[in-house]
């Protein structure tokens, strides 16, 4: 249980809200409606989420879903592993892929990583941490293998991430069940 409830009397636009984000994630969120007490916080939420990176025509959907799956671990946050980690499959992610993200076992040691997606897993790995803090080397091999715009994508990706993490972790909101196959 969230240490919460959502409020009796939810605006009517905030409802609106609710409304397509059950019908984009087929289930009934708790985190819109716990935000419905603050309705700017829950407006902007909602603008931030409706803008993320989605693989279209930005990073490809894959390395997307590994960022978003590494900063949700390292941020040790129950729902965005949940959230992040629906349809993993789909992209292809492996246990194998999966165990390191979960930090069971070695970046190098897993051979079907891309040089990108490593490179991205330990950017968004570096973003996730306190004190935030990134080394040259890493830093100078993004910028060979990414453009500009993708590290921004890159970096925004990994933050919002942490921004859900920290948000939902402090309302006590627990998993919503869209994946069995993650654990912290």
């Amino acid at each position: 249980m969230a240490f919460i409830k959502p409020p009796r009397k939810i605006p009517f636009y905030l409802k609106i809200g609710i409304w397509i984000t059950k019908l984009v994630t087929g289930k009934d969120l708790l985190p819109p409606k716990l935000l419905a007490w603050y309705p700017k916080a829950a407006i902007s939420s909602g603008i931030l989420e409706s803008l993320v990176a989605n693989g279209k025509k930005d990073l490809d959907k894959r390395l997307l879903k590994l960022v978003r799956l590494q900063a949700s671990f390292a941020a040790s946050c129950p729902f965005c592993i949940d959230m992040n980690s629906f349809e993993i499959d789909v992209v292809g992610i492996t246990e194998e892929e999966l165990s390191v993200l979960q930090g069971r076992t070695e970046l190098n040691i897993v051979k079907s990583f891309s040089v990108r997606e490593k490179l991205a897993i330990e950017y968004a790995k570096c973003i996730s941490k306190s004190p935030l803090f990134f080394p040259s080397p890493l830093i100078e091999e993004l910028k060979k293998h990414f453009s500009e715009r993708e590290i921004v994508i890159l970096a925004t990706t990994a933050a919002q991430v942490n921004y859900w993490a920290r948000t939902l972790q402090a309302l006590g909101v627990p998993p919503a069940g869209f994946s069995d196959s993650c654990t912290l």
